[in-house]
């Protein structure tokens, strides 16, 4: 059994149980032993934030791969019309790519806990509050959607990751939940080869090398280069056969081969013509 804590992050509280900065973080809250953070909450955003002493359990809730669905209370400037909607549920372009599509949908303001410092307001400026729920993990990928169609996030709660709910823990608290957690495959952690990649076995081969030929290619390879050598040089000898099952030559063959070796040819050889060199006259002068 794996222990899972879900824990309610309030505002302005680090993901983590130690750091250098003046900021408050884990360590004041939560007193359990060797638990750590399935994920991560930015620190000016509040709510479900998991924790777990099972390192599988962490994996199966923390990484993409699983694809754990996160559904986001989320206060934004303005009021988002269809268009903008639509852009969050389709996906936006971010710098990062674009983001997978959303589950998005308007809802009236919650009874939540005051935040503490409160938000900003303006008179002359609506506030709206959506639901989103996303099965991706980009950083602080929320805040990022909602600005790129026109309408930055104020305040911002997790209220639920996979199955597990924020629902009866007030700011601050925890609640621990013991469950059974998952194993990966016994597979999966194989380093397992493709089927086309791997090598054949021992059997596989001697199988190969069994059975009628018939018009197999490496053997009707091997008999061809056997005819190419011997015919590289003229000759062939006498009383030699080739195996019909095999394709090669038999011991006797290569016995003669070795008793009386195949003279090599000799090069040719490079005759030098000199030209004989003219003779010097030597005549005297005219006295």
């Amino acid at each position: 059994m794996a222990s899972l804590l879900l824990f309610n992050k309030p505002y302005g509280v680090l993901s983590q149980f130690t750091t250098k900065e003046d900021k408050p973080t884990l360590a004041e809250y939560i007193k359990v032993p060797r638990v750590y953070p399935a994920g991560r909450l930015d620190h000016d955003s509040e709510g479900l934030l998991l924790l777990t002493d099972d390192g599988d359990l962490q994996h199966h809730i923390a990484h993409p791969a699983h694809k754990q669905p996160k559904t986001y209370w989320v206060q934004v400037e303005g009021a988002p019309n269809s268009y903008a909607l639509t852009q969050l549920r389709q996906g936006v372009a971010l710098n990062d790519g674009i983001t997978q599509p959303a589950e998005v949908r308007l809802i009236p303001a919650p009874r939540v806990w005051e935040r503490n410092p409160p938000i900003r307001s303006r008179v002359n400026i609506p506030t709206q509050w959506m639901e989103i729920t996303i099965t991706e993990g980009k950083n602080r990928q929320v805040r990022r959607m909602t600005a790129a169609v026109g309408h930055p996030t104020l305040r911002l709660i997790r209220v639920k990751i996979g199955p597990w709910t924020l629902e009866g823990i007030e700011p601050g608290t925890y609640r621990t939940e013991q469950i059974n957690a998952p194993k990966a495959p016994a597979g999966a952690r194989r380093n397992s080869r493709s089927p086309s990649n791997s090598r054949p076995s021992t059997n596989a081969r001697s199988s190969n090398n069994s059975g009628p030929r018939g018009n197999n290619q490496p053997n009707a390879t091997a008999s061809g280069d056997d005819k190419a050598r011997r015919n590289q040089f003229g000759q062939r000898n006498e009383g030699s056969t080739a195996n019909p099952r095999t394709g090669r030559t038999d011991r006797n063959e290569k016995s003669s081969r070795a008793a009386s070796p195949t003279p090599r040819a000799s090069a040719p050889k490079t005759v030098i013509i000199q030209k004989p060199r003219p003779k010097l006259s030597l005549k005297k002068d005219d006295e």
